[in-house]
């Protein structure tokens, strides 16, 4: 066996996940890959080919575990090498890119990644990084290639910069931000060495690691693809959902060390925050909690006509059109359900974008068009909403004095359910405020699951497809209707959810 960079990094997470990635694939490949998951793999493979116009004219390794083809590039000095392949004897690692720097007479190492520079808006800190790096200088330091004449420089982070905004073609130059992280790396070099030999050695081994995996310890939110093997004891409601235990170790673990692991068995006296307090009690009662004063001042804030609104939206990594930064939200779509008045008729509303042109100016002039002059407008999550509505203003300034004034009529249908907010609350919420827990807790017949679209996830891949022309005419027809239906259902189950809230306030 060698070791790989993507295995190691699985065992610092978790060992007992990488031990069955290895000697248990059908455990570990039990669940294919979702539409999200998928999505993140093109987008990085996307960003790679991206990254390698900063060095053109590069020669790529076709195989990743062609080392031998590395081996004679890197004797023959060639100038820059992609998807270089690194093989000692316990170790494998495939690096992104490698450049002669003819002045030092080395090679410089460039490892790309698809998120941005800043920690905001998806981007991870430096130090996320460190290990994967020091994982490959160690590898290529092993392997001996590059010793002696041929040595490696200096250790590069390429990522996307979130300030870059496209306009007309792409200026990779501007797109990304390169990093010189040789020090850091070096500090860790011999840290990560001796946690690479540890790793080989319980990976190696034959003997599946015994008891419980590490994400025993982790809320659920951060447990690994075979937790449900692993730790096959946890049930369906169990401690691990807890609201922000993940962030409460030592309460987590005191809780795991007596063996409490059903959300039923936590003792009345256990120290939990109010609001994971409220959601034990709750679980434990069984019975639902109704603030009615509570729900009557929330339902108090919200004037008719009432239109219920739902974006959808897909994050491209590359600015797709002029105006956008790495990862800026797209909106193709939105559903719109409108009731003028109490008892009124409920009127619903759509748009889709489905050609790839910048969809900003349809996409608002439906809006103007379709939602109601006055009135209060209800999202789920409003910062979503509101945020897209303020990129787009920031994008096309002739619909700004509009956006903005929707913002300010926006209330947001998941305070209710929501933190110090929470005024209802239901044993099947399981401590989420989100609407995939809230809508069949109180609406049971109104379902997803007779959707050919589920999730978000899948409606912002099936969109990117749309307009990819990754579908015949009949098969596109198809799909934006799935889209259609998809988004539709989010904001009727707003409509629903709504009136069992006016139910429950009477």
């Amino acid at each position: 066996m060698k070791l790989s960079k993507t295995d190691f990094l699985i065992f610092k997470e978790c060992q007992k996940n990488a031990w069955l990635k290895i000697h248990r694939p059908d455990i570990y490949f039990k669940y294919p890959l979702s539409a999200f998951e998928k999505n993140i793999i093109e987008t990085g493979n996307e960003i790679d080919e991206m990254a390698r116009q900063l060095f053109p004219g590069g020669v790529l390794v076709k195989s990743r575990e062609d080392s031998k083809s590395t081996q004679k590039l890197i004797a023959e000095r060639t100038s820059v090498i992609y998807q270089p392949v690194f093989a000692s004897e316990k170790f494998l690692a495939v690096s992104d890119i490698l450049v002669w720097n003819k002045e030092t007479e080395k090679y410089d190492l460039y490892e790309v990644k698809s998120s941005t520079v800043s920690e905001e808006d998806g981007g991870r800190k430096t130090e996320d990084y460190l290990v994967d790096m020091a994982f490959q200088k160690r590898v290529i330091l092993e392997t001996g290639i590059m010793s002696g004449e041929i040595s490696l420089g200096q250790t590069y982070l390429v990522r996307l910069n979130k300030e870059y905004i496209r306009r007309g073609e792409l200026n990779v130059f501007g797109l990304f931000k390169v990093e010189n992280l040789t020090k850091e790396v070096d500090e860790i070099l011999k840290e990560i060495g001796a946690e690479m030999d540890s790793a080989f050695e319980v990976l190696s081994s034959e003997k599946e690691p015994p008891g419980h995996c590490g994400c025993i310890l982790k809320g659920r939110g951060s447990h690994c693809t075979t937790s449900e093997y692993s730790n096959a004891d946890i049930p369906e409601y169990s401690v691990h959902d807890i609201a922000r235990i993940g962030n409460s170790k030592k309460k987590l673990k005191e809780l795991v060390d007596s063996s409490i692991l059903n959300i039923a068995d936590i003792p009345q006296d256990f120290e939990l925050s109010e609001i994971q307090r409220r959601q034990v009690d709750t679980a434990q009662s069984g019975r639902t909690y109704i603030d009615r004063a509570g729900i009557s001042e929330f339902l108090a804030t919200i004037k008719y006509p009432v239109a219920f609104l739902d974006y959808e939206t897909y994050p491209s990594a590359l600015p797709r059109f002029d105006g956008y930064r790495p990862y800026q939200q797209i909106p193709f779509q939105f559903s719109l359900h409108v009731m003028e008045k109490p008892g009124g008729e409920l009127l619903h509303y759509d748009f889709i974008h489905a050609e790839d042109t910048c969809p900003d100016e349809a996409f608002v002039s439906s809006l103007q068009k379709d939602l109601p002059k006055f009135g209060s407008i209800l999202v789920w999550n409003m910062k979503f909403e509101k945020g897209i509505n303020a990129q787009i203003a920031e994008r096309q300034p002739k619909f700004a004095k509009f956006l903005k004034e929707v913002n300010d009529r926006v209330v947001d249908l998941m305070i209710p359910f929501y933190g110090k907010t929470l005024v209802y609350d239901h044993p099947k919420f399981y401590g989420s405020a989100s609407i995939k827990y809230v809508l069949p807790a109180l609406v049971p017949e109104l379902s997803y699951k007779n959707l050919h679209i589920q999730e978000g996830g899948t409606a912002s891949d099936t969109w990117n497809r749309i307009v990819s022309g990754e579908y015949g005419a009949e098969e596109k027809e198809c799909e934006i209707r799935a889209l259609l239906d998809y988004c539709g259902q989010d904001t009727l189950a707003m409509v629903e959810i709504w009136r069992v809230l006016e139910g429950e306030s009477k």
